[in-house]
């Protein structure tokens, strides 16, 4: 099982690249803080990629799941640096042995101190362009994309990227 936060939600939903989740053969779920923060809240803000991450938990792309209030839930409830989102993400994917997708440093960090496998924004559009779901141009053009929607990437971290990029192109 996949858990998404809501960044990679919210940058692959300014693109319009949410349909990338098709090449996860596992479940993809978003924790109902998650679903609450960029869809409801973002609706009601007016911002359109709110819109598009609504179709696609209509397309079933996603399904939204409660989270119970398990033992690490309620450990990093009180932590300050991680949202309620955040929380949740880790929690669920805690509780079903799945993969916590963040791209926060800081929610990565809380993550391997716990256990829990995480992947980011980034990973997904290597792991699509792997199997051939995209091009090596098109995951450049969809990483730049999301770059110019004010997505953060350290500089040594996009370089990296191209790096993964460029092989994927031989």
């Amino acid at each position: 099982m996949w858990v998404f936060d809501a960044t990679p939600l919210i940058y692959l939903g300014k693109v319009s690249q949410l349909s990338l989740v098709e090449q996860v053969a596992e479940p993809c779920v978003l924790p109902e803080r998650v679903y609450e923060e960029v869809v409801t809240s973002g609706l009601e803000a007016g911002y359109p990629d709110a819109r598009r991450i609504e179709r696609s938990v209509e397309a079933n792309r996603f399904e939204v799941i409660s989270v119970g209030a398990t033992p690490l839930y309620s450990r990093l409830h009180g932590n300050s640096n991680l949202s309620d989102a955040d929380t949740a993400v880790l929690a669920c994917a805690d509780d079903h042995n799945g993969v916590a997708v963040m791209d926060e440093t800081y929610g990565r960090d809380v993550a391997a101190a716990e256990g829990i496998t995480t992947r980011g924004t980034a990973f997904l559009v290597l792991k699509c362009t792997k199997q051939g779901a995209i091009s090596s141009d098109d995951a450049r053009i969809i990483i730049d994309a999301m770059l110019d929607e004010g997505c953060y990437c350290a500089p040594a971290v996009y370089t990296t990227i191209l790096q993964k990029l460029e092989t994927l192109s031989d």
